[in-house]
């Protein structure tokens, strides 16, 4: 069954949409009183309206989170209605797939590693103070397999999760010891807005023509994952099952990688 969450204070960014709605509506169902921070204020305030109307609570927060006084707001307005925070759900972040030279250097590059990982790192050093004073709390990372394995086409999203990764993992052997938990959940694809609003690119319609990358997991099946890691907290957790095999190989026997990607690189390239 895992540790009950009735009550608890769960803050999510990027809850406007993917698996930071889906995620809020099931963390509400389990009694939970949810923040929503995203840049996309309407959108907010229309799920708490729903969560609200179910029975819920709901607070919507506007954030942008690569600023660090919108992130100073948003952690205090929670912190002045609720007094705690129980669960940071860091989920906010966007992807890029094309070829690295032909990525656009502010948005693709300096942007997404910004949000994605510099912004991930402030939001939680924003919200652990407030965890530290009380000695408990639990850090949940949004990661993607993006971040075990480094596959081509995807090069500065791959790298913003490979360091968040390892702020994770870092993050959790400081904090542990003070009562702090902290996690991972590293998905395979799945059907979000995050993948409809990717850039349409040639390399992305090669990325799609990959069968297995088509075996996408629904985005409420990825959010209720995130809920059964905060009742059943541990150090990370990676979905679909089998890709923690691809994941495996990659670490074991990178040279045989590196041999089947150049020849996926070398052909694809060809046909730009």
């Amino acid at each position: 069954m895992g540790a009950s969450l009735q009550g608890k204070v769960v803050l999510i960014t990027g809850a406007s949409s993917g698996f930071g709605e889906d995620a809020a509506r099931l963390f509400a169902r389990e009694g939970c009183k949810v923040v929503l921070a995203a840049r996309r204020l309407d959108r907010l305030q229309t799920l708490a309206a729903e969560i609200q109307d179910a029975g819920g609570e709901a607070l919507a927060v506007p954030v942008d989170i690569s600023q660090p006084a919108e992130i100073k707001l948003m952690v205090q307005s929670a912190l002045d209605l609720y007094q705690k925070i129980d669960i940071l759900f860091n989920n906010a972040g966007f992807g890029a797939v094309n070829w690295f030279e032909k990525l656009e250097p502010g948005r693709s590059i300096e942007t997404l590693i910004q949000v994605n990982l510099i912004g991930t790192m402030l939001v939680t050093h924003a919200v652990l103070p407030t965890m530290l004073a009380r000695g408990q709390g639990h850090i949940i990372n949004m990661g993607s397999v993006a971040g075990l394995i480094a596959p081509p086409l995807i090069t500065t999203y791959s790298a913003s999760k490979h360091g968040l990764r390892a702020f994770t993992d870092a993050l959790r052997r400081e904090v542990s010891p003070l009562g702090i938990k902290v996690s991972a959940i590293y998905p395979g694809p799945a059907m979000t807005e995050f993948g409809s609003r990717l850039e349409k690119t040639r390399g992305r319609e090669t990325v799609n023509r990959i069968k297995f990358m088509n075996a996408r997991m629904s985005s409420t099946y990825v959010a209720g994952r995130v809920v059964d890691l905060a009742k059943r907290p541990r150090r990370s957790l990676v979905i679909p099952w089998w890709f923690r095999i691809i994941t495996t190989f990659d670490t074991l026997f990178p040279v045989i990688v590196d041999w089947i990607l150049y020849f996926f690189s070398k052909r694809t390239h060809e046909l730009e």
